[in-house]
């Protein structure tokens, strides 16, 4: 039955006929638009339209379909049952849905028949049992149809019970369960009685549970009657308006250069944390949970947003497991080298690893499905590729705004629902606001909005153009900081590489935002002490970079830590302690939480330790509120510089590469496609394909399954025990449990062929 108005075009007998019919061009935008027909390449035309029929092509092309064009398919696919549903615009309400149709005929969906549109044959099963909420008719489940004037008369005459049924089935799903002895139930015996209902039949499971309660359904043709002849309650052919806030662009960007520049620093200071101390790598893999808080802490920043930083950072490289016997969290060479980098670029990696990334660090301490404990970071029960799309259809709907538009939460949410009807997850909301906030922490977007270099990096600009467009809304790096009489520096900007060492060295991170706001502490100028400075080196450094001089409490608070780091030294015999205070060494043997060092004077300067070695002694002295330093056999002091570990592999499992598909690669294959079944023609335009080429097992599967359900033969390959080869004119009738059963030429005989043994199937010349 027609579907609705053909495309301008001559019609096809089959999807493989329709698509061999179309030009270069056409064959090309469907390549591009459906790239998983084109990996592995198909050998010929008749093998790429049997792979676009396949279930798992079908499925992948319907769930990237948005509500229009969805609700067009469904459409299609009920007026072309046979069931005299009528016609594909008819269903919709007599909407001009031609360019709905094209697209779906562009995608290979639908294909032109003399008669009209069709579906592909594996739509229907993609779709469900029930589409657009419609079950099957009154003929599919072996009854005899009721006529519309007496359905009409029936339900006019239908007590209020039965008219209560149908309206909870009319727009789907048109199954209820009921136990007809139950009271209340004379509206479903009713419609029952009067053939308006039907039962279906129990699975052999319900039968033995022996259940109660029964199925019915309404048949697809009264519930359209009950519709009016709708198909949906609403057609939805283009999607919500968006209500939108206009912030400019100038606000949007300052919003986001503001968040990168906090970015970048917290990614140099989670390279500088963990490169001397690198954390461990659970062995199911992964962060523990300590060590995620211990870095949270350290950056001044929730859980959530730290672990989003480093899922960001392993997705950029920047740290691995290194995978030694011993695994450990470390960043990699990469790490050093993007540390050099300027700005913009370092932004663009980050950006990048991001937006491609499949892992869901939002997914992080909670459970996941079949998990009975909270999700790590850096776990690889992260991999979730829905994300990855999800993320394109947020910054699709934000780029597809005004520059400086800021969509509210409730229509962005409705427009991505009509975007991907099918293919978004089950919990929306919660995963768009994740990626939202994501997008906000790396600057994509600024105050909700997109911003210049977050269009520029969804428009797939060059990753110089992208980094340049950041780099102009980040502030420029300054040489100077602004020390305070309250033992604090302000950096007001991102500082240049060597005040930043030395910054991170000497004072801790207080807070952050448009100026940094560093403090110096007795730990963090012992710090320095410990990295070889001496105390006037140090105020010198201070001095030169400060644009407010050194006050007075900076210079006491550093020449004090400085007159005691050092006043004692630890070395090792199995290690010595040696002070010129006498009284210093008298407290330490009288120290109670030093008792496990079984320290011994042997003489007026020196203790001996038997329990501990030189870094046991100076970490457990440390604990105790003293300050020593580690000297040499020569009495000159050991600098203790951290060793920064890197990895040099990742060894944790990364998603497989993806080969694209550009215009170019498409376009040499169609040119490829098209030689073959030139090929395979001989002079007079007589077909060769029964010289039959190799096929796929599932494009195989594929063609004589479309061969029964259009009741068309095809030839076949078949080897047979002793490996030899023969071709015949099959008629397949079905194909189950991985044979082939059907006719061979003009035999009245029902033969089987294993799958397995078909070497190439091919349609009979037209």
């Amino acid at each position: 039955m027609s579907a609705g108005p053909s495309l301008d075009g001559a019609s096809a007998r089959s999807l493989a006929d329709d698509i061999r019919g179309r030009s270069d061009e056409q064959l090309t935008a469907l390549v591009l638009a459906r790239p998983d027909l084109a990996r592995p390449a198909p050998s010929d035309l008749t093998s790429l339209a049997a792979r676009a029929g396949t279930r798992a092509s079908v499925q992948r092309a319907i769930e990237g379909l948005d509500l229009g064009h969805l609700q067009v398919l469904e459409a299609v696919v009920v007026a072309g049952d046979g069931a005299g549903s009528g016609s594909a615009d008819e269903l919709l309400g007599g909407l001009d849905v031609r360019a709905q149709l094209q697209r779906l005929w562009d995608l290979g969906l639908v294909w032109r028949a003399p008669e009209g549109l069709y579906a592909v044959r594996t739509a229907p099963e993609v779709l469900g049992a029930h589409p657009a909420g419609l079950g099957p008719s009154s003929v599919e489940l072996g009854a005899r149809p009721v006529p519309p004037r007496e359905i009409r008369s029936l339900v006019a005459e239908a007590p209020e019970s039965a008219r209560g049924v149908l309206d909870r089935l009319t727009w789907g799903p048109p199954v209820g369960v009921v136990n007809r002895d139950a009271p209340g139930s004379e509206g479903v015996r009713w419609l029952l009685d009067q053939r308006l209902l039907h039962v279906v039949t129990p699975t052999v499971t319900e039968r033995a549970r022996g259940e109660s309660e029964t199925r019915v359904l309404l048949p697809r043709e009264i519930a359209l009657l009950l519709r009016g002849g709708r198909l949906h309650e609403s057609v939805a052919l283009t999607a919500p308006d968006a209500e939108t806030t206009d912030l400019g662009v100038e606000r949007v960007d300052a919003a986001a250069g503001s968040e990168v520049s906090d970015l970048l620093a917290l990614v140099e200071e989670a390279i500088e944390l963990w490169g001397p101390a690198p954390p461990r790598v659970l062995r199911t893999g992964g962060l523990a949970v300590r060590d995620l808080r211990r870095l949270a802490e350290s950056l001044d920043v929730d859980a959530t947003r730290a672990a989003w930083l480093v899922e960001t950072m392993y997705g950029a490289g920047l740290v691995a497991d290194d995978g030694e016997v011993v695994p450990v969290w470390a960043p990699t060479p990469v790490a050093d080298d993007w540390l050099l980098e300027p700005p913009g670029p370092r932004w663009t990696r980050l950006a990048a690893a991001w937006l491609t990334s499949t892992r869901a660090a939002h997914l992080v301490g909670g459970r996941l499905p079949g998990s009975s404990s909270p999700a790590n970071a850096l776990s690889p029960d992260l991999h979730w590729p829905p994300i990855r799309a999800m993320r394109t259809d947020v910054l699709a709907e934000l780029a597809g705004l005004g520059p400086g538009q800021v969509p509210t939460t409730e229509s962005l949410l409705a427009r991505l629902r009509w975007r991907r009807p099918l293919r978004n997850p089950a919990r929306l909301a919660d995963t768009m606001t994740a990626v939202l906030r994501e997008a906000e922490w790396l600057g994509v977007t600024g105050r909700g909005g997109l911003s210049t270099a977050g269009r520029a990096l969804v428009a797939g600009e060059e990753t110089d153009r992208v980094g340049a467009a950041m780099a102009l809304q980040l502030p420029q790096p300054v040489d100077h900081v602004l020390v305070q009489a309250d033992l604090t520096a302000i950096a007001p900007g991102p500082l240049h590489g060597d005040l930043a060492q030395l910054m991170r060295l000497t004072a801790d991170v207080e807070s952050r935002g448009g100026a940094t706001v560093h403090r110096f502490t007795p730990t963090s100028v012992r710090r320095a002490l410990d990295a070889g400075w001496t105390a006037d080196e140090l105020l010198e450094a201070l001095r030169g970079a400060s644009r407010t001089g050194l006050p007075q409490p900076l210079e006491y608070l550093v020449r004090d830590v400085a007159r005691r780091h050092g006043q004692t030294r630890v070395g090792g015999a199995t290690a010595y302690i040696r002070s010129d205070d006498e009284s210093v060494l008298e407290s330490l043997l009288v120290e109670r939480s030093l008792g496990a060092l079984r320290l011994r004077r042997i003489a007026p300067t020196v203790l001996v330790a038997f329990a501990a070695d030189p870094e046991t002694l100076l970490e457990m002295m440390r604990e105790a509120g003293y300050s020593p330093v580690q000297e040499r056999p020569d009495g000159s002091v050991v600098v203790s510089v951290a060793a920064r570990r890197r990895a040099s592999v990742r060894r944790a499992d990364s998603p497989p590469r993806t080969l694209t598909v550009d215009a170019g690669y498409a376009s040499s294959l169609v040119r490829g496609l098209r030689a073959a079944e030139e090929a395979a023609r001989t002079s007079d335009g007589q077909d060769r394909r029964p010289a039959l080429a190799p096929t796929e097992p599932a494009v195989t599967v594929a063609a004589l399954r479309d061969a029964a359900a259009e009741h068309q033969g095809v030839w076949i390959g078949y080897a047979d025990m002793t490996g030899r080869t023969d071709r015949y004119l099959f008629y397949p009738t079905r194909v189950e449990g991985g044979r082939a059963w059907g006719r061979v030429a003009d035999s009245t005989t029902e033969r089987g062929f294993s799958v397995y043994r078909i070497t190439g199937v091919a349609e009979l010349a037209g």
